[in-house]
């Protein structure tokens, strides 16, 4: 399933905040608003698991830039995918 992370997110924002605005371009699975152990608060960051690929751009073209809870909010692929490549080192390029 593609994941999308999502940046300059408020520090009052939740998980629940963040599956409910992405919901609005279909295709949302789950969210997960990254916190800070102490405080709880969003650490300005989280990730968005869509069920499609399509989805991914939808939720680009809908919701980049749009507004949450007061902040812009910015969206990309999940950095910990690389640049859309197989992590697979044995694999021959």
């Amino acid at each position: 399933m593609p994941k999308v992370y999502v940046g300059n997110l408020a520090s009052s924002v939740t998980s629940r905040d963040l599956l409910e605005h992405f919901s609005r371009a279909g295709g949302a699975l789950s969210a997960l608003a990254v916190t800070d152990r102490v405080s709880g608060l969003c650490r300005g960051f989280g990730f968005v698991e869509m069920a499609e690929v399509s989805d991914v751009a939808v939720a680009f073209s809908l919701l980049n830039n749009s507004e949450l809870n007061g902040r812009r909010i910015r969206i990309e692929p999940d950095p910990s995918l690389g640049n859309g490549k197989a992590r697979n080192r044995n694999v021959a390029s």
